[in-house]
């Protein structure tokens, strides 16, 4: 993530978060042009990267290439360690397109990692790449959680700023201890639908891709949430083109069907 970031902080040292790619690299290159007007020193990339019915392989080797930090999400697990039942649809389909080279780089991520004692990266929350840090599912749906249920989530974590991914919700939080907790929203599937821990819905209205800056300030950490527009009519055929009707309408609308 550049030399300059991986170093002691100081004053208006600036991050790009991104996350939840899905494969989605036209999506991916638009964020990573707008990210290049505001001078930051260096990005990190949450996980979620290639599962999808889009350009897995690409979007790898065009990852691969980036001095950032990467993290695996949970479908990165999902993709090289499928459960018994086999890989669902998305994690298939990237598997099949991707070669030893692109697996034995996803092999070596980690689920989660602190830059220095002021940072702690993660895709999920601290405990659990799938656990949702800053919204709650239930019965009827997801909401945003409560304060006592992000203290709780993230137990005894130190770190000035956590930042996290997961839930594709761009969101910025602050902790009852103070923490910023920092959620970029998705890059690359900005709707989809999921059964657990019950069946909910996320939509976030449109078809941008997000990512999100976080600055290093006089008064602690600053963090700004970004909305790129971008053509997404190609990897909407892409998706129709690999019978993922779902996904063309997500991508095209940022809303479910």
């Amino acid at each position: 993530m550049g030399e300059a970031a991986r170093g002691p902080l100081r004053c208006g040292m600036r991050i790009a978060v991104v996350s939840d790619i899905h494969g989605n690299l036209p999506a991916l290159e638009a964020v990573v042009r707008d990210i290049r007007r505001h001078g930051v020193d260096g990005t990190v990339n949450l996980g979620d990267s290639l599962s999808g019915p889009l350009l897995p392989l690409e979007t790898a080797q065009y990852l691969m290439s980036r001095d950032w930090i990467h993290l695996a999400g949970n479908h990165e697990r999902q993709i090289l360690f499928p459960d018994r039942d086999g890989r669902e649809a998305s994690d298939a389909y990237a598997y099949s397109q991707l070669s030893e080279r692109e697996l034995d780089w996803l092999i070596e991520l980690e689920h989660r990692q602190p830059l220095g004692q002021e940072v702690l990266l993660c895709h999920g929350s601290p405990r659990s790449d799938i656990e949702y840090f800053l919204e709650t599912v239930e019965p009827g749906g997801m909401r945003a959680a409560r304060a006592e249920e992000i203290d709780l989530r993230l137990s005894d974590e130190t770190a000035a700023i956590v930042l996290c991914g997961h839930s594709h919700v761009a969101r910025s939080v602050r902790a009852s201890r103070g923490t910023l907790i920092v959620n970029p929203g998705s890059v690359g599937l900005p709707a989809y639908n999921a059964d657990a821990p019950h069946r909910h819905v996320v939509e976030t209205g449109s078809p941008d891709a997000r990512y999100a800056i976080v600055e290093y300030g006089l008064d602690g950490w600053i963090a700004s949430l970004h909305s790129v527009p971008y053509d997404p009519r190609a990897m909407a055929q892409l998706a129709m083109q690999n019978d993922r009707p779902e996904w063309a309408f997500a991508l095209l609308t940022g809303r479910m069907a």
